[in-house]
């Protein structure tokens, strides 16, 4: 059985590889490929964050009485990227390369930050303070 830190990060490495595909079709001008992997991307994406909102934030905080800490934080930083993934949509309807591939470079750096704060801290801490690690990586992979 993987631990929620390992089944987090295979799911953000998963939903990474998609995003790099919307980069690769968009840069060479295949917009119709950019906006299939685009579509793929932002349904994992949009799943993965879900998991996190629905499941392992609540029992995060519900464990160490903290709502204000660390998934405080993952909660603005969702929000920041839900920002990009609607400018981003924009542009790809526009076939706006420039801007396309300014905002996905901004969305990754976020991306790659957050994860780290995820990956480094907030799923080790989980997987060391939930009651019931096992219940709450099954809840997940059941969302």
């Amino acid at each position: 059985m993987s631990s929620i830190t390992e089944y987090m990060t295979d799911d953000h490495r998963r939903c990474d590889e998609m995003f790099t595909e919307t980069e690769t079709a968009a840069s060479i001008g295949d917009w119709t490929a950019a906006e299939s992997h685009w579509a793929t991307f932002h349904s994992s994406i949009e799943q993965h964050l879900g998991k996190e909102e629905e499941v392992l934030f609540p029992a995060f905080e519900q464990a160490t009485g903290n709502t204000a800490g660390p998934t405080a934080v993952m909660k603005m930083e969702h929000q920041q990227m839900r920002q990009l993934f609607e400018q981003i949509h924009q542009s790809l309807q526009g076939k706006d390369e420039e801007t396309l591939l300014g905002l996905t470079e901004t969305l990754m750096i976020l991306m790659q930050q957050h994860n780290m704060k995820e990956e480094q801290i907030l799923y080790p801490m989980s997987q060391q303070m939930l009651p019931n690690p096992a219940n709450t990586l099954a809840a997940i992979q059941a969302c």
